[in-house]
């Protein structure tokens, strides 16, 4: 019987496949715990957002939204190829669907159409939601698609399962038409020829950005650091963005920072949004 990952084991098996994991606000204790069963765990769905911009995406995945708590899977993968891990128990992500299809993942064979909705998908199954619109246009970058790849081998490698074990939305309900744009059969090949070498070896520990200075923010820079800050301040739930973040400095990092200011509980005088070495250092922005 296949028993879900405790948080800490979850973010190293990703790892180690390779995966650029964040860490995003209180992953490890955010679930939906005392709604529904937890395990055993019998495989990976993958889902679309049907959302674009990165901060808001996590963001909506992580809350979740009237008539449907948060959270809506346990990981967010940006078109960068960036893992967002938002949660380490059971989300609201699979929902209802088919038994034989449950059953044809565990015995790790050819998929039935699914047509009824009978078994609760949501205490079985990974899920993770990749950042796409959705509506057959909107690209898959090969960062992305590499992403979708090692997670789902990750969990596979760690299981023992062939890549018969992961799934799309589609494939588990009738109800849902994700993930579109690219194909499924094609991404358990994928999987399969990963799962058929080694794994990516961890990544080492990171080291982090020394404070560049406090005027050099006031100089509108435009540099990879800055873009290194806005993912970590997203990871902290302390997002202003609309779009991004991205290297240039704008005022939605320093109203991002103001928010992180805030969350270390400075006093007012000191939450102007502009970095200081203390709060910067607190941040943890690995190097660019």
């Amino acid at each position: 019987m296949a028993t879900p990952f405790t948080p800490d084991r979850f973010a190293a098996i990703l790892r180690a496949e390779g995966v650029n994991v964040i860490e995003y606000g209180q992953w490890r204790t955010h679930d939906r715990a005392g709604h529904g069963g937890w395990g055993p765990i019998n495989g990976v769905v993958i889902h679309h957002t049907v959302s674009s911009g990165t901060a808001s995406s996590v963001q909506l995945c992580y809350d979740g939204y009237e008539g449907l708590p948060g959270p809506l899977c346990h990981g967010v993968i940006a078109k960068s190829g960036d893992v967002y891990l938002i949660s380490a128990g059971r989300a609201n992500h699979a929902g209802s669907g088919d038994s034989d299809v449950l059953d044809a993942v565990v015995a790790e064979r050819a998929l039935p159409a699914p047509n009824e909705q009978d078994t609760d998908g949501n205490a079985h199954f990974y899920g993770f939601e990749a950042i796409n619109m959705g509506d057959g246009r909107d690209p898959w970058p090969e960062e992305q698609l590499d992403a979708i790849e090692k997670v789902s081998a990750a969990i596979c490698r760690a299981y023992g399962w062939s890549a018969a074990s992961v799934i799309g939305h589609k494939e588990w309900t009738d109800q849902k038409s994700d993930p579109r744009g690219f194909s499924m059969a094609t991404m358990r090949e994928r999987i399969d020829r990963r799962l058929a070498g080694k794994p990516n070896k961890p990544a080492p520990q990171p080291t982090y950005e020394p404070f560049p200075g406090e005027q050099w923010f006031k100089n509108n820079p435009v540099s990879p650091i800055v873009t290194a800050m806005g993912r970590r301040l997203v990871a902290e739930g302390c997002s202003a963005y609309s779009e991004g973040p991205g290297p240039r400095w704008t005022s939605a990092d320093r109203e991002s920072f103001r928010k992180w200011q805030r969350k270390l509980g400075d006093a007012e005088q000191f939450v102007d949004g502009w970095p200081g070495p203390r709060q910067w250092d607190a941040l943890k922005i690995p190097k660019s």
